[in-house]
């Protein structure tokens, strides 16, 4: 798993750090959007501004895109075809406002294919409301 995770920061430019690695590693096991709080929590010993400067690396360079959530700005893994021009997450974030969670709802996208005259290099589709986990648990 390390070599593939090495591979993969090489093939997005990134020098793999020790800590790179496993931020990376620690994000693909991960199905919800993560403050760096929450991020920081999992890695007893690891310096706050490292992992910061890590996540900021992952966001310049195509690796992870950041959710503005109110106050709090939460990080995703790319799909892999974001790079350091353009991040390619055209989907839906979506808060649960019951149990506080970011997840990202790829079947609700905008579509890329759109012909324009300009470029777009990024879009941010955010919605609040209540996660079908937790509708359930209302019924």
């Amino acid at each position: 798993m390390k070599k593939e995770i090495e591979d993969k920061l090489i093939d997005k430019n990134t020098k793999p750090t020790s800590m790179r690695i496993l931020v990376y590693d620690f994000l693909s096991s991960q199905e919800m959007a993560l403050s760096l709080s929450e991020i920081e929590n999992y890695f007893d010993n690891a310096d706050r501004t490292t992992i910061y400067r890590t996540l900021k690396t992952f966001e310049e360079k195509g690796i992870v895109h950041s959710i503005q959530e109110n106050t709090t700005t939460k990080y995703k893994l790319c799909d892999d075809g974001c790079d350091e021009k353009t991040h390619k997450d055209w989907h839906l974030h979506f808060y649960c406002k019951m149990c506080k969670q970011t997840t990202c709802k790829e079947d609700i996208s905008f579509p890329e294919n759109i012909k324009t005259n300009f470029r777009i290099d990024e879009i941010r589709l955010f919605a609040k409301g209540i996660c079908e986990n937790c509708l359930e648990s209302l019924q």
